[in-house]
């Protein structure tokens, strides 16, 4: 019995070492894929730290989208990610003679963005139609890649008139909280630079 218990115990010790090998040397494995990623990580963020006037255009729509079909939450979410997005944006990008013009556009489209994350849907619509002329100017500075049409609805603000930007012709109202969808013209289309 004896000559049987100690093999064992030494075959025992043995697939406990190469376990213990195994171990640390997948541990060693994973440290180091962990240390890649987040040294990669840390580079892909600060490619991308900052905003593009194509980001700004997306929560821009993604907003208009939101008032369109009514929902208060996407376009607060959508709010919030411009107002980030006009935080981050990097003036550099923008001819130099044009940036501090291009930095209190940015402020305001900011401060609406917040009060869209915040306010509830009357509240966000105003702020939402009062900063199409920002992003106009923001556009005609940094350029964009495809054509914008800015709409007009003239019944909006007790008959006063409001605007808006879209991607498409097609009217699609985003001022009365998806009611009468089809009020409104294209005023002008921003080219493309």
């Amino acid at each position: 019995m004896k000559k049987l218990i100690i093999p064992i115990f030494s075959l025992l010790a043995s697939l406990s070492a190469i376990s213990c090998n195994d171990i640390s040397s997948s541990e060693a494995n994973s440290d180091h894929a962990s240390m890649n990623h987040d040294d990669h990580a840390e580079g892909h963020d600060l490619l991308e730290n900052s905003a593009t006037t194509a980001q700004m255009v997306d929560y821009y729509l993604s907003i208009k989208n939101a008032l369109v079909a009514g929902d208060e939450k996407a376009a607060a979410s959508a709010g919030n990610e411009l107002a980030h997005a006009a935080t981050d944006f990097d003036l550099s990008t923008l001819p130099e003679a044009e940036q501090q013009k291009g930095k209190e556009i940015l402020a305001v489209i900011k401060e609406n963005g917040e009060h869209i994350a915040d306010s509830e849907i009357d509240h966000q619509i105003e702020h939402f139609e009062s900063m199409d002329t920002e992003f106009i100017d923001l556009l005609r500075i940094a350029g964009y890649e495809k054509p914008l049409y800015q709409q007009y609805c003239p019944m909006y603000n007790d008959n006063k008139g409001g605007t808006w930007l879209s991607d498409s012709e097609e009217i699609s109202n985003p001022l009365f909280k998806s009611k009468m969808l089809t009020c409104g013209s294209v005023k002008q289309t921003i080219a493309s630079k």
